[in-house]
């Protein structure tokens, strides 16, 4: 199974937090996984606001060639609107919890509003907030 990446695991990567870093790096060196679009707006803005529009620029330029960049289509937007109707979640993770489960992959965050949730949600998750060895049965 494959992985994709929310906002949330990018920028605890880019930030060097543990053990997020680890397991985002662990799964960009296993290949491409995908990103949404939305959520790669959604790092380059937090970037922009924290160290300008040049670092911005040059962290979605690097993002681009290790993800597997998703625009959403007219399906995948219906996706995200009835997990959005359905649960309290931000739209932006619904973005990427649609985009994991077109894919058949797992998304790896640390956002509690996605993990709290993981129970109910159409793809598995991996909480990236928690070490590898001590992941939940």
């Amino acid at each position: 199974m494959s992985d994709c990446l929310d906002s949330w695991a990018v920028l605890a990567w880019l930030d060097g937090e543990e053990p997020a870093a680890e397991i985002v790096q662990r799964s960009l060196d296993q290949g491409r996984p995908a990103m949404s679009w939305i959520n790669l707006v959604e790092v380059e803005y937090r970037v922009r606001r924290q160290h300008g529009p040049s670092e911005a620029g040059r962290t979605l330029s690097g993002l681009r060639e290790l993800v597997r960049e998703e625009l959403p289509g007219v399906s995948r937007m219906r996706s995200v609107a009835a997990l959005k109707a359905d649960h309290s979640i931000a739209l932006a993770d619904c973005f990427a919890i649609a985009t994991a489960a077109a894919n058949g992959a797992t998304l790896i965050t640390g956002d509690p509003e996605i993990v709290d949730r993981a129970e109910q949600l159409p793809c598995p998750v991996t909480d990236a907030r928690v070490p590898p060895y001590l992941e939940r049965a």
